[in-house]
């Protein structure tokens, strides 16, 4: 009887654990990165090379980075949620061009519009890596302390905006 009955409770045993691994949001990545200071961007801008991305200028306000690429599917589809989103809550949005060409991404953005202040190009992802960047899109909620207060991970649509983000930001404002 013995025999029969370890079997089934090692199955049984296996299938919660499954089923506690398909329950959870796959985006819900959790970040070492919340509530730690911003790090700095110091990177060329895309469109204007002789200035850089400065955190530091953001002090005092509430602001939005997005991580993105011209060969990123999602991220063309997240555009005119983050355009709208900015523009009607007045929050700042700047991008990150993670691993791009920097002819590439500025054609895309020529294409595609552009809704961020400024987008830095890290061609080589080293600041993506301080970010702890998982893939393209992310965005993070920056605080007016330069904390990241909030990040997530994969495509931002109308729905997420109104549920995640805009509640986080609203409380920081």
């Amino acid at each position: 009887m013995l025999r029969y009955l370890l079997p089934l409770a090692v199955f049984l045993a296996m299938a919660v654990f499954l089923a506690k691994g398909l329950s959870r949001d796959p985006r819900a990545v959790p970040s070492a990165m919340i509530d730690k200071p911003a790090p700095a961007i110091g990177l060329p801008d895309l469109l204007e090379p002789g200035k850089t991305l400065d955190v530091e200028s953001q002090r005092g306000k509430v602001w939005l980075l997005n991580v993105w690429a011209s060969w990123c599917g999602p991220c063309k589809d997240e555009l005119p949620v983050l355009r709208e989103a900015a523009q009607r809550h007045g929050i700042a949005l700047y991008g990150l061009n993670y691993k791009d060409k920097p002819d590439e991404a500025r054609q895309w953005l020529a294409r595609n519009g552009n809704p961020y202040l400024a987008s830095a190009s890290d061609v080589d992802g080293r600041v993506g890596i301080e970010y702890g960047v998982y893939g393209v899109p992310e965005t993070f909620v920056i605080d007016g302390d330069g904390r990241i207060r909030y990040k997530h991970l994969g495509l931002i649509t109308p729905e997420l905006w109104r549920t995640r983000l805009q509640p986080v930001i609203e409380a920081l404002q």
